[in-house]
């Protein structure tokens, strides 16, 4: 008896796999059919077809070529409002698209833009506080990609302003920091080398060499040296409300070059808030601290006072 429910049981999930492989290829059809329907302007009848495949239960792929077409065709029936809630849709779905100028007219791109400009800085935000939730639950994988999601996003040119202004200069800031944290921590460990024989005594010792000598690293407290001059030091707006004034201290290795070179926090603030500090100094930049007219390695404290959710 078991083995005939299994049996049945198996023969049942087959065909359930043959009838959904059957609707796809309909549905790719019906598709291939409403876009031939916009093609040569029939756009009543493209976008009757488009709505009943809308309501069949499409593939996620299918569904976001559907939005595209019923938005083309809105627009060329004049229907501003619906157009604009089916690119919505499509923006929700895939922010990265836009229509090419070859596929549309200047108007529906137009139209794309405009709705674009709107909704990417919401969902950049959104996959930001996603890709964070990831990183905070050790999914280094998951986080780098969405990281990396976030930053490409970012240097779309419908965002360009608006990515140059608080609060989304402050996100690329942070993914930026967390993306290479987050790549690092994903990446496998290296694979341990065989050891090899040990190569045979010389007869003659070789000479000694000088190691070489470390750089200097120096401080305020070093009264030549002109110290370094911030050029970029922002730090990120603290998450959340606060009730009482926190205050904490980043200590920062400043390289000849006016790079941070290290960072640690010094004085914490909050375990959440010093690993978005911390990210934050890898773009920061300094004119390098000089001593007679040469840049040198500066070790740097910088105080970090929170009050009222406000960081000076």
């Amino acid at each position: 008896m078991t083995r005939r429910f299994s049996t049945l049981r198996t023969g049942l999930f087959v065909t359930l796999i043959a009838l959904s492989a059957a609707s796809g290829r309909a549905q790719d059809s019906d598709l291939a059919a409403a876009r031939d329907l916009y093609a040569s302007a029939a756009y009543d009848d493209a976008l009757a077809m488009l709505n009943r495949l809308r309501n069949a239960n499409p593939a996620p792929v299918q569904s976001r070529a559907i939005e595209q077409y019923r938005a083309f065709c809105l627009l060329a029936l004049g229907r501003a409002t619906d157009a604009e809630q089916a690119i919505e849709a499509v923006v929700a779905a895939e922010p990265s698209y836009q229509p090419s100028d070859s596929d549309v007219s200047p108007r529906v791109r137009s139209a794309f833009t405009t709705v674009r400009r709107r909704m990417l800085p919401t969902i950049i935000q959104q996959r930001y506080a996603e890709a964070k939730i990831a990183y905070d639950k050790k999914d280094f994988a998951s986080a780098a990609r969405g990281f990396h999601l976030v930053t490409s996003m970012l240097a779309d040119p419908d965002v360009a302003s608006e990515a140059r202004q608080s609060p989304l200069a402050d996100v690329r800031t942070l993914a930026t920091g967390f993306e290479e944290l987050a790549a690092k921590a994903a990446a496998p460990p290296p694979t341990p080398s065989m050891p090899t024989a040990a190569p045979p005594l010389a007869s003659v010792a070789p000479p000694a060499t000088q190691a070489p000598a470390l750089a200097r690293v120096y401080t305020g407290a070093d009264p030549k040296v002109v110290p370094p001059v911030t050029e970029n030091q922002v730090l990120p707006s603290f998450p959340g409300q606060v009730t009482i004034p926190r205050s904490g201290k980043i200590e920062v290795l400043i390289d000849e070059t006016g790079a941070v070179e290290s960072a640690t926090m010094a004085s914490s603030i909050t375990a959440n808030y010093d690993a978005l500090a911390l990210a934050a100094t890898r773009q920061w930049r300094y004119r390098p601290a000089m001593l007679d007219g040469k840049p040198v390695k500066y070790r740097k404290i910088v105080q970090i006072t929170i009050k009222a959710n406000s960081i000076r």
